[in-house]
């Protein structure tokens, strides 16, 4: 069972991927329903510990911790909670 960092890192460095076209949502409390999300396309780093995000105010990290679900072309491949076991690990 792969980590949200392994599924993000694949999919940057696979040509078969365009990053464009991942969806990440986090926790963000605050939000509506505490919940954030971003494209691939916003992401301007992938730190060990953190993604690195443009937003509004500059550039925001977000702890992998916080991640809840990364999507591809609108698909489920990573889910928190169901630890990385629904969708498809390949584009």
């Amino acid at each position: 069972m792969r980590k949200s960092r392994e599924h993000l890192l694949r999919m940057y460095h696979d040509p078969g991927y365009w990053f464009a076209d991942v969806g990440i949502c986090f926790i963000n409390r605050g939000a509506p329903n505490d919940v954030s999300c971003v494209r691939g396309d916003q992401i301007l780093r992938l730190d060990p510990y953190y993604i690195e995000v443009a937003s509004e105010k500059g550039t925001t990290p977000i702890p992998y911790h916080r991640l809840i679900r990364i999507c591809y072309h609108g698909e489920v491949v990573w889910d928190r909670g169901k630890q990385g076991k629904s969708g498809s690990s390949s584009p």
